[in-house]
């Protein structure tokens, strides 16, 4: 039987830093990033529902990314816990939206991140199956779940 899919995308802008990182992404820096969201699911069968025919609502979707990822890390300064950098998230030091991690906050962290907290809320019988995260308009990072039994 085939198997469907939907995706969501998503936009949000953050900073952060590689702490230690032998390049210039070890200072502060910024990104426009991208994220899309593909989940698989049966159908919903019931002639009766108003979802009839959907693996899940596009709205609720939306609304489980943005609870997890959009909303706390949109325009945050992402750091690790660990940091050299002594930063206060208040107003009076410019960052207000500190975004503390318990990782490098390298895309593909992220996205380890992202996918165990969307995972958790997701409908019983939904899957989450792939999240791509671009960080510039030519770097991404992807992260697919292991094939289902």
């Amino acid at each position: 039987m085939p198997r469907i899919t939907i995706t969501k995308e998503f936009s949000f802008e953050a900073a952060h830093a590689l702490e230690g990182y032998d390049g210039p992404c070890r200072n502060i820096h910024g990104h426009s990033y991208k994220l899309a969201v593909t989940v698989t699911g049966s159908r919903l069968t019931d002639p009766s529902s108003p979802k009839k025919g959907m693996i899940m609502d596009f709205g609720d979707l939306k609304s489980i990314v943005n609870t997890t990822v959009i909303e706390p890390f949109d325009h945050a300064l992402i750091l690790p816990r660990d940091t050299s950098l002594r930063i206060n998230d208040n107003e009076e030091t410019g960052f207000p939206k500190l975004k503390i991690v318990d990782y490098q906050p390298t895309s593909e962290n992220l996205l380890l991140d992202f996918a165990a907290q969307i995972g958790h809320l997701l409908p019983q019988g939904i899957r989450l199956v792939k999240i791509r995260l671009q960080e510039t308009s030519t770097s991404f990072a992807e992260w697919e779940a292991e094939p289902a039994d």
